[in-house]
């Protein structure tokens, strides 16, 4: 009879070995939400969301006004080599190190990237807005240990990806995404305080958080956090936020299989159990956006793409 038993307990082990991680990885993740109807900021465009007008830029735009794109484009003509080197830096939390760590793989094997381009994550998993926005966080001087660890320093980073979130919101709409561009004003100061060579930060928003089964960053603020950031990119805009310039970096928010116009879409299979972190596949996802970007985009392909 115990060696029944044990015999059953070895075909269970058996078929759990057999079951494929990502398989498991579904369990909690709540793949049935695919949607939110909610519309991606970039296909809201002149119409309203709570009020409040879509797109990237003012006046339902998704591309910057011409003037300030002039002055993004001098900046960037500013990028130049310091001791050999220019500095592409990561800052935020879990999900923008998963993601710019498959970005950082994916691009230091393009032959499009330039030789003196070193790019450097300097995200951290579990360090919210609220966690980085002093300058005496102890996230700064990590950034500092990777930055000496991949042998280059602060003086060389002449680039950053921002990509930030409020860890358990509670606030409605819109106080929460308020909040939001109030932090990134502060980590704005902060960057340009401890970068002195720094010319250009890029900041994108969360992806879809429709499949989330905690509060850590669920919908609607996942979405609501893309006015955060559209609102202080428009606060350099209007010259109320002084230092380097501020665009958008890639837009990585879309409503989940429903997609937007680009044809991007979110997929239960891009997230891990939780359904807020990216899974292997959502890394690559925003990791290909993130190259396309630095690539072809006026004010960075020419410092980044050889």
């Amino acid at each position: 009879m115990l060696h029944a038993a044990r015999v059953r307990r070895l075909a269970v082990l058996a078929v759990a070995l057999l079951v494929p991680a990502s398989a498991s990885a579904r369990v909690d993740a709540d793949c049935a939400r695919t949607s939110t109807g909610l519309t991606p900021l970039t296909d809201l465009g002149a119409r309203t969301y709570k009020g409040y007008l879509g797109g990237l830029y003012p006046k339902g735009s998704n591309t910057p006004p011409a003037p300030y794109l002039a002055k993004g484009l001098a900046a960037a003509a500013q990028v130049k080599p310091i001791d050999g080197r220019v500095v592409l830096l990561s800052i935020g939390m879990s999900n923008a190190t998963q993601e710019f760590s498959a970005f950082k793989q994916l691009a230091d094997a393009d032959p499009r990237k330039r030789p003196d381009v070193t790019i450097v994550d300097g995200a951290q998993g579990g360090q919210d807005i609220e966690r980085i926005r002093m300058a005496d966080a102890p996230f700064w001087g990590v950034v500092d240990q990777r930055l000496a660890a991949a042998g280059v320093s602060g003086r060389q980073v002449q680039a950053v990806w921002l990509k930030e979130a409020l860890a358990r919101p509670t606030e409605s709409f819109p106080p929460d995404a308020q909040r939001f561009r109030g932090g990134l004003r502060q980590i704005h100061a902060v960057l340009r305080a401890r970068f002195p060579n720094l010319r250009l930060v890029y900041v994108s928003s969360r992806t879809y958080a429709g499949y989330a089964t905690t509060q850590l960053n669920p919908e609607p603020y996942a979405y609501q956090s893309g006015f955060g950031v559209k609102w202080f990119v428009g606060d350099r805009i209007d010259g109320k936020v002084d230092g380097p310039w501020v665009g958008w970096g890639p837009y990585l928010w879309t409503d989940g299989t429903k997609g937007r116009a680009d044809g991007l879409t979110w997929t239960c299979a891009d997230v891990a159990a939780d359904g807020t972190h990216p899974s292997p596949s959502g890394r690559r996802k925003v990791a290909a956006l993130l190259l396309r970007f630095f690539t072809s985009d006026r004010t960075a392909r020419t410092w980044f793409a050889a």
